[in-house]
């Protein structure tokens, strides 16, 4: 078997094209993980710097296994992170098979459903604020007509409903595009062979198309994870500020409380290392057995 090489007319060429590339991963990357984990084993002196960070080994991270609140925090967080990839997911397959059966109006309604992705996390969730707003917004006037009372101010779990649907939505354009371009990929012979033996829509997706579209949901429930454990700051902040009572307050959220409202960089260092080694965990779990029941 041949493989097609690079050749350069420099040794050098190489290296300056990875120049730039290194240079940001080892900036905004490797230098804050240094940072971070140098300040979770310190103990922050006063705001004057008359005294200086006391080092304290782990004592940090003992504090936070002892803080109830940072324990609610990871359950908030599995919580999140769960309900925003099952509902981006689900509702972006659901697209993708209905416009993949279109045949005229496919490029547009792709288009349609690709604009939220370009929106900020930070506005998606002062749009879904407006919406879910208990004096001003729709839809808790509609769910007031069949007798629900929503008001994400007072109820932690509507809070956490409204979180959850701000940060999917943005997310399921992200998510429609790759479901489209895995269904078009697949050959139509396999599906209309199942059909003349019989096999019902419904089974020839669950037989045929969904195991085939087995490593792009697999490479989609990775992005999503960790879409929702650190990317969606802006929609916590913009919303609920991670209340009511603590009840929205995910671990990104938590770090920047601590770090730069309470001024505890020691405990928010040593959050932010324990959140990295989570997502390190989650990734190497799921290429190291997920990825085994992956059809390719």
């Amino acid at each position: 078997m041949q493989t097609k090489r690079m050749t350069f007319s420099s040794k050098w060429l190489p290296y300056a094209l990875l120049a730039p590339q290194v240079i940001i991963t080892l900036i905004f990357f490797i230098w804050p993980s240094f940072q971070a984990l140098r300040q979770s084993v310190y103990r922050q002196g006063d705001a004057f710097g008359i005294r200086p960070p006391t080092f304290v080994w782990f004592e940090n991270f003992q504090a936070l296994f002892r803080d109830d609140l940072y324990l609610n925090s990871l359950k908030t967080t599995f919580i999140f992170s769960v309900g925003t990839t099952v509902l981006s997911m689900g509702i972006a397959l659901l697209f993708a098979v209905m416009v993949n059966r279109m045949i005229r109006s496919r490029d547009s309604y792709t288009t349609f459903l690709v604009w939220p992705y370009a929106i900020a996390p930070a506005i998606a969730g002062v749009l879904w604020w407006f919406i879910f707003n208990p004096t001003l917004g729709i839809l808790p006037y509609i769910l007031d007509m069949v007798g629900y009372d929503w008001n994400h101010r007072r109820n932690g779990n509507d809070a956490m409903i409204m979180v959850i649907i701000a940060s999917a939505w943005r997310q399921i354009s992200y998510n429609f595009l790759f479901f489209l371009a895995g269904l078009q990929s697949i050959p139509q012979s396999l599906i209309e062979a199942a059909a003349i033996d019989g096999a019902n829509r419904m089974k020839r997706f669950w037989t045929i198309v969904f195991p085939l579209l087995s490593p792009i949901t697999f490479f989609l429930m990775v992005v999503n994870i960790v879409y929702a454990m650190f990317d969606t700051f802006g929609v916590i902040h913009a919303t609920t500020e991670g209340g009511p009572s603590q009840a929205t307050t995910i671990l990104v959220y938590k770090v920047y409380r601590d770090g730069f409202v309470n001024l505890n960089f020691g405990s928010s260092a040593a959050q932010s290392v324990i959140l990295m080694g989570i997502v390190i965990v989650l990734t190497v779990i799921q290429f190291r057995y997920i990825e085994r029941r992956v059809n390719y």
